[in-house]
């Protein structure tokens, strides 16, 4: 009967430290051995993210850490929609446009509420401008006003960058006539003179640049220098970005130009944080194929994969980064703030 009881006990006493065990790790440890599903949002076919997301999820596929994952790159609507779908659960990961996840997560700019993101890791420059036909008459973005102006795709939230461009040069959102196209539909609607203007860019050289100044003849609409220097440093998702002369047929001289709000890896601010330290991780050890397969890839670099955008890093990805020797105390943002809640504060 006593070695019974002391069975019994030992069995009782195995068991709870099984429960403990199993309850003690996080969801990235616990996961090891069990494979894990995991989508990434990216953005209608035609555009970057696409193919962008691809690259990602390919060279992560091929590439594992301590994690079994499977990434699946789903197509979206953009960041819109990746950050409502993060926040909802339906994504694990999402690509999105800086500007567009910096007041995402101050519920400003249209968002009706804040959304909890973090960044992952900054990927590509957004470098856009204003091109108009040489004979709308349109020197200068001031010029803009009671023209039809083509500010992205509908829902795509490019208002979320453009609208403080336009602003900061003393042109009202009002006082034109907005048109919502893609970049491939605004170059035709450039071209056939339902539009006087539009806001394009992306990677330089942009494709639907070198489209529209190969059809017809445009105008780079330069930006006013003190307010470019304004938007830099009223916003850190804008950064300074210059166009070399000769990009496109007739920029003869180097364009002062800006990156209205880099490309980056997002995710939810309560996902794991050893799963974001593994994706991380193997992103950055596996950087030159990713640039491979697109050359977005190029910018998962020492001066870059960290930078500041606006939107808070997940602890995942800092612990990474530090022990690359890539993080500074900078990089850490603080409690959300903009230049929108500090003018009401």
């Amino acid at each position: 009967m006593t070695n019974i009881r002391a069975m019994f006990g030992w069995t009782l006493s195995l068991l709870a430290i099984s429960s403990l065990l199993g309850c003690s790790g996080n969801s990235g440890e616990g996961a090891a051995g069990k494979r894990q599903f995991l989508s990434m949002g990216t953005a209608p076919v035609g555009g970057a993210f696409p193919v962008v997301g691809g690259a990602i999820a390919e060279v992560l596929n091929e590439h594992k850490g301590t994690i079994d994952w499977k990434i699946q790159a789903k197509g979206t609507k953009g960041s819109q929609e990746n950050i409502r779908r993060l926040a909802s659960g339906e994504l694990q990961l999402a690509l999105s446009n800086a500007a567009i996840t910096y007041f995402a997560v101050r519920g400003e700019a249209g968002w009706e509420k804040a959304y909890d993101m973090r960044s992952i890791v900054t990927l590509a420059p957004n470098v856009a401008l204003f091109i108009a036909r040489a004979d709308s008459g349109i020197q200068k973005i001031s010029d803009l006003k009671g023209k039809r102006v083509i500010v992205g795709p509908s829902g795509a939230g490019f208002e979320m960058f453009v609208q403080p461009v336009v602003e900061e040069h003393g042109l009202q959102w009002n006082e034109f006539t907005q048109l919502n196209a893609t970049q491939s539909s605004a170059v035709d609607m450039l071209g056939d003179g339902a539009a006087d203007a539009a806001f394009l860019g992306g990677a330089v050289p942009t494709a639907s640049i070198t489209q529209a100044t190969s059809t017809f003849d445009v105008h780079y609409v330069p930006f006013d220098e003190d307010a470019r220097q304004r938007l830099i440093e009223k916003y850190p998702f804008f950064h300074s970005a210059t166009i070399p002369a000769g990009t496109y047929k007739g920029l003869e001289s180097e364009f002062q130009g800006l990156n209205v709000g880099s490309m980056h890896l997002i995710t939810s601010a309560d996902q794991d944080e050893e799963l974001i330290y593994q994706l991380t991780k193997t992103i950055w050890e596996n950087r030159e194929e990713i640039a491979g397969k697109h050359p977005a890839g190029k910018a998962i670099n020492e001066k870059n994969a960290a930078r500041r955008t606006g939107t808070e890093y997940h602890p995942g990805a800092i612990r990474c980064y530090k022990e690359l020797g890539l993080w500074t105390e900078g990089d850490a943002e603080a409690a959300p703030s903009s230049p929108v809640a500090d003018a009401e504060a």
